[in-house]
Order: structure tokens, then C-alpha cells, then sequence
């Protein structure tokens, strides 16, 4: 890896930041600086400002930034405002969906060199060496559109990375990576410590898996400044209790949240040899769309959380998405069973809408794809409207989702604006909030846990086990090994284009 020009020096005094429509600051009073070549983990409890911190670094906030609202004190980069030194930093986001802007992988890799004006000859060897770097699996011709989450999320690190910022910002790079694809990102980061001079900054919610690539962790406090700053294993000896308190992952203190036993019970769901391919390809026109799934066989049952497991690509969301009958496969069949199959025998991908919705329940692998209001709170309103419960009860359980799930202070605000964690704990609380007693028999969710603490963490992992111990079947596509060690009861790989049961979970006993 080439070595950058010298790292980014980084200043903040006084600074806070207030988001447009927003009451509440997302931090304020932050004093911070950051010596060139330094590597920080920015720890904090969700919504406590993290990534606006790193938006603003990367100079996406202000009179001309992508990103409006109010704005005190001082941050700069580099003795200047962060939005003059755009180009010396490099921002990896939570969403990698919002950052890429071109058809084909190489190209969208190129597209920031291009706007640095490196020489042509030059790039194709940078865009080589970034793929290869982060362990990128297709040729530079692959679509970016047939790409998974977690592949979509190696690219958009291979595109930073090729453009050798000063200033390396990271937020949650491996939150939607497999462990192998988390393992070669952190070996990335560790070389660019190694064999750099570049600045970076961190956001990471699994402590215990970076906290030997940095030298310094600095702790947000929500709304506030900063909480603790220095040496890593001197913040959690001083602050380790607080911060746990607070929802920081601090390493070997996981939470532990309540969780009665699975009553199990029959199928629910069933996939019958499903092959599912993937989109037409539109960088590679005429191109054979690939086989997904081939000859995939699931069953579903009731009582029961059950887990997808694999690798990024290997087909977890879609077979997500045919269990919920919301696409249909190429061949073989989503089947109802039991209870269900009472109410239609139909595949469910036939079932009508409404019918499917009040049955079947579904978290998208992308928050904001399943968003319809204006509002948090009218977000949680929507369901339990359509389904006529009353207003009252609707009320109390809208209220409960709120405060269980922190999003009270939020109830007004738009979803769009939310950060990643917050959206994630939306989207998994309009799945559920028609209530438990007339929560769907199925819940399907795509990385259910994504960006949380360990409260919202433990508060989402409870609600969910709380459906499973009335005789719901709960479904998760998920890299999350504490999900899968304290709540899965089945584990299902996806491998070759087959469905597989996985090594036995304790997750199935009492919390």
C-alpha cells in the first residue's frame, strides 16, 4: 500500500452541530485534536453523534454541505475548515448504497481518482491494488447493482482507499461484512497504521475486534462533548462500568438480555428446491443473470429463531425476501404449513398484500426502503391503523416502542434523518408494532441488530423473544455472533447456492 503524503491534523474547539428540524443538539462543546498519523476508535452510545462527527470531518456538513443545520465553534482539518480539505479525506459511511455512483465495480472505484485528477495510467493500477486490498471477489466489469450489501460495502472501501486520504474516516466499515470479509477489512486497516502516515479516525461498535488497531479511544457523550479520551485500556479500567452503563461496548462486558425458552412448534414456512437468479445485469448487457439459489430447501417453524448464516453473496436476504413471499423464485416454491396454510394453501409469493402483510412480517436489509410517513411516531401509527386496533391501545404500544427502543426524543422527526442505528431500531419496531397480540406469525429481518449499543442491542433482542415465546416464528439473516450465541435455536448456512443446517446455538435457553 502506498504511503500517503502525511496525515490530517484534526481540531475541534467548542464545536457542536444542531441537524435542520431538530431541537436537540447532536453534540455540543466537543473539544478534540487529533495529531497526523493518529488511529482513533470514536466510541459512544447510539445517537450519541458519532457519525455526524465523521460527516462533518469529511466536510459534508455546512452553508455548502450535503448535510444542513445549525453549527458553533470551531472544526478544522488541517488549520482550515473541513469543507476546503475535501479532497485530503476519505469517508466510508454506514450506507454503502448511498456511495456508490457508477454501473460497473471498477469504474465506481476510479470515479474519485478521476475527480482528483490522477493520471489515467495510474489508475487502473490504484483501482487493482484496492480491490485486491479489501478482498473484493468479481473482475472490475462486475455490476455494481448484482452485488450483496456486504460486497457493495467492500467496494466502497476499496474506492476510499484507492484515493490514499490523509484523513481516514471510518464508520462501522464491517457492521454488514461476514467474518471473513470483517477479518480482511480489519487487516486493511492494520496495514494503513502500519504503512501510512494517514490520520484515522474509527467508529465501531464491536470493541473487543479493533481495539488493538488504534491508540487512542475518545467516548462521545450524547448531545455533549466529549466523555473520556486516551490509551484504550486505560479509558475501560477508569470509565469501563460508566460506559457500559451508558450502552458502550466495552470489551467483556456484553449484554445479557432476558430471554424466556423457545416453545418451538410446527412449520409455518416452507422453500421447496427455490432457485432464485440474480437481476439482469445492466453492465453487462446480454449477460447470463447468475444463480443465487440452487434447489434451496428451508423449513420455518413456529416457536423458533432461526438464523441464515454465510458469506456476503452467498444468498442470506434472498432467501429472506422468498420466505416472506415477496419475490418468487425462478423455479420450486414458498409453501405455507400449519396455521398458515389454514389460511391459504397458495405459495405465499401469490398471497395478496394485505393478506401477506398481516401474516408476514419483514425488516429490510435497507431501513428507508420500507419508511411511509413523515414521522417516527407516525411510522409506529401506521400498522396498527390499517389493522384497525384502536386508538388507545395503538397509543400505549406506540409509547412503549418509543421508550423501550430510545426513540422518544425522535418521535417527530423525519425517518430519513435519522442515523443508521436509529433507522434500524425503527425498522424493526414497525414490524412489530400492530402489538404482540397481533404481531405476524412469521417476522422476517435482515440484520436485525445493525449499529445498535448494548441496551437497544438487548431491548430489540427482548422484543423479538418475547414474539418467539408466544409461538411466532422469528427469521434473521445476520453476521451477528452474539445474536447468534444468545438467541439463535437454528442456524441454516447458505453455501453454493444450498441451504445447510449449521453447528448447534445455545441460544434456544432461558437468558
Amino acid at each position: 500500500m502506498a504511503r500517503t503524503e502525511g496525515g490530517a491534523r484534526v481540531e475541534l474547539t467548542g464545536w457542536g452541530w444542531r441537524h435542520s428540524g431538530r431541537t436537540g443538539w447532536a453534540l455540543r462543546g466537543v473539544d478534540l485534536r487529533i495529531e497526523p498519523g493518529e488511529r482513533v476508535l470514536l466510541l459512544g452510545a447510539s445517537g450519541a453523534g458519532k457519525s455526524t462527527l465523521l460527516h462533518a470531518l469529511a466536510g459534508l456538513t455546512g452553508d455548502d454541505g450535503a448535510i444542513t443545520g445549525t453549527e458553533e465553534g470551531e472544526l478544522r482539518v488541517d488549520g482550515a475548515p473541513a469543507d476546503r480539505r475535501r479532497g485530503g479525506a476519505g469517508l466510508v459511511g454506514q450506507d454503502p448504497e448511498t456511495q456508490l455512483v457508477m454501473a460497473r465495480a471498477g469504474d465506481d472505484v476510479a470515479f474519485g481518482l478521476e475527480n482528483l485528477a490522477v493520471p489515467r495510467a495510474e489508475i487502473w493500477e490504484r483501482v487493482g491494488d484496492a480491490l485486491a486490498e479489501v478482498g473484493f471477489p468479481y473482475e472490475p466489469g462486475r455490476g455494481t447493482a448484482a452485488l450483496s450489501g456486504g460486497e457493495k460495502q467492500r467496494l466502497v472501501i476499496a474506492g476510499v482507499l484507492a484515493m490514499r486520504p490523509r484523513l481516514l474516516l471510518l464508520d462501522e466499515p464491517t457492521a454488514n461484512l461476514d467474518p471473513e470479509g470483517a477479518r480482511l477489512v480489519r487487516e486493511v486497516i492494520g496495514r494503513i497504521a502500519a504503512d501510512t502516515s494517514a490520520t484515522v479516525v474509527l467508529v465501531e461498535h464491536r470493541v473487543a475486534d479493533v481495539v488493538d488497531l488504534v491508540d487512542r479511544v475518545v467516548v462521545l457523550e450524547p448531545g455533549g462533548g466529549v466523555a473520556a479520551d486516551g490509551r484504550p485500556h486505560t479509558v475501560f479500567a477508569e470509565h469501563g462500568d460508566r460506559l457500559a452503563a451508558h450502552g458502550v461496548w466495552v470489551p467483556g462486558r456484553e449484554p445479557r438480555p432476558r430471554i424466556p425458552r423457545a416453545p418451538g412448534g410446527g412449520p409455518l414456512v416452507e422453500a421447496v428446491d427455490c432457485v432464485a437468479r440474480t437481476p439482469m445485469d445492466i453492465a453487462a448487457p446480454g449477460a447470463e443473470p447468475a444463480t443465487v439459489l440452487d434447489g434451496a430447501t428451508a423449513v420455518v417453524p413456529a416457536g423458533t429463531a432461526t438464523a441464515l448464516t454465510g458469506r456476503n453473496g452467498s444468498g442470506k436476504s434472498t432467501l429472506l425476501m422468498l420466505l416472506a413471499g415477496l419475490t418468487r423464485p425462478h423455479s420450486g416454491a414458498v409453501l405455507p404449513r400449519g396455521a398458515l396454510a389454514a389460511v391459504s394453501a397458495r405459495p405465499l409469493s401469490r398471497w395478496p398484500a394485505r393478506r401477506l402483510a398481516r401474516h408476514v412480517g419483514t425488516v429490510f436489509q435497507h431501513a428507508e426502503d420500507q419508511f411511509v410517513t413523515g414521522s417516527v411516531r407516525d411510522e409506529l401509527r401506521f400498522a396498527p391503523e390499517r389493522a384497525g386496533l384502536g386508538r388507545a391501545e395503538t397509543a400505549a404500544w406506540v409509547d412503549e416502542l418509543l421508550e423501550r427502543l430510545r426513540l422518544r426524543p425522535l418521535a417527530d422527526v423525519h425517518p430519513y434523518t435519522l442515523s443508521g442505528g436509529e433507522k434500524r431500531r425503527l425498522s424493526v419496531a414497525t414490524a412489530l408494532s400492530s402489538g404482540p397480540a397481533h404481531a405476524p406469525d412469521v417476522l422476517l429481518l435482515d440484520e436485525p441488530t445493525f449499529g445498535q449499543d448494548t441496551r437497544t442491542w438487548a431491548e430489540v433482542v427482548e422484543l423479538l423473544a418475547a414474539l418467539r415465546a408466544e409461538g411466532r416464528a422469528i427469521v434473521m439473516a445476520t453476521h451477528d455472533e452474539l445474536l447468534l450465541d444468545r438467541f439463535a435455536d437454528v442456524r441454516l448456512r447458505i453455501a453454493a447456492g444450498r441451504v445447510a443446517p449449521a453447528a448447534a446455538t445455545s441460544g434456544g435457553g432461558a437468558g
